[in-house]
C-alpha cells in the first residue's frame, strides 16, 4: 500500500482538483480546478522549486477553501479521540493538519510532467449534497490510476471530504497514522497535534523508501 504513495502525486491532484466556488456540479468543479491549478504550476513551478512559502500560500488559497478541513480533521482524529480535545485543541490540529496536508502534496505535485488526467462523466443518479466524482490519470508508462473524491456541499460550495486512490482509502490512513501516533504518545493529545507534521513528513519519507 505504501509503495504506491511514492511519490504522493497523484494523491496531490486528487486534492488540487477541488478547488472553485460553488459550481453547479461537482465534476465540473474538478474540471474547472484541474485546468487552474496546473495553468499555475506552468507558470510559476520553478520559482515554488526554491520558495516553498509562496508555493504553500499558492495552494492554500486554490485549495484551503474548498477543502473541508474540519470535517477531515474530526475524521482522522475520531470520535474517540476528538471529543477529548477542547476548541483551542480542534483549533490547533485544523491549522497543523492543513499545512502538513498542503506540504504534503505539494512536494508531490513538484514532480507533475504533463500526466494525462480525465475527468470521468457522471454515472447515474447524483445526490446533491454528497457524491463521489472519479477521474483517471496515466502516468507515463501508461499506468492507469483511478482516482475517487467524496465531496460534500456546505453553504453551496462543493468541498472534498475524502479521497480513494486505487483502493487505498486516503481518509483512513491518517486516521490509522493518527491512533498510533496516540498509542506511541501515551494518549497525550497535546503532544500529537504539535508533533502531527512530522509525522505525515515520516510517512512520506517512508512511502519514498518502499
Amino acid at each position: 500500500m505504501i509503495k504506491l504513495l511514492r511519490n504522493s502525486l497523484f494523491l496531490c491532484l486528487a486534492l488540487m482538483s477541488l478547488s472553485v466556488w460553488a459550481a453547479p456540479a461537482a465534476h465540473e468543479v474538478v474540471q474547472q480546478t484541474t485546468t487552474k491549478l496546473l495553468a499555475d504550476l506552468k507558470e510559476n513551478k520553478e520559482q515554488y522549486r526554491t520558495d516553498p512559502a509562496a508555493f504553500y500560500d499558492a495552494l492554500n488559497n486554490i485549495l484551503g477553501p474548498v477543502v473541508d478541513v474540519e470535517g477531515i480533521s474530526r475524521g482522522v482524529m475520531t470520535v474517540r479521540f476528538s471529543r477529548q480535545a477542547n476548541p483551542e485543541q480542534m483549533r490547533r490540529f485544523e491549522e497543523n493538519f492543513k499545512r502538513s496536508l498542503m506540504q504534503f502534496y505539494g512536494n508531490a505535485l513538484l514532480e507533475y510532467n504533463n500526466q494525462d488526467i480525465r475527468v470521468l462523466p457522471v454515472s447515474g443518479k447524483q445526490d446533491p449534497q454528497r457524491t463521489a466524482v472519479n477521474m483517471e490519470i496515466k502516468d507515463g508508462n501508461g499506468a492507469i490510476y483511478p482516482l475517487s473524491y467524496t465531496m460534500v456541499s456546505q453553504d453551496g460550495t462543493w468541498k472534498m471530504r475524502n479521497v480513494i486512490i486505487n483502493g487505498i482509502n486516503v481518509g483512513k490512513l491518517f486516521r490509522d497514522q493518527f491512533a498510533q501516533s496516540m498509542q506511541n504518545n501515551g494518549n497525550d493529545l497535546n503532544k500529537v497535534i504539535d508533533t502531527w507534521s512530522d509525522t505525515v513528513a515520516k510517512a512520506r519519507q517512508s512511502s519514498g523508501e518502499s
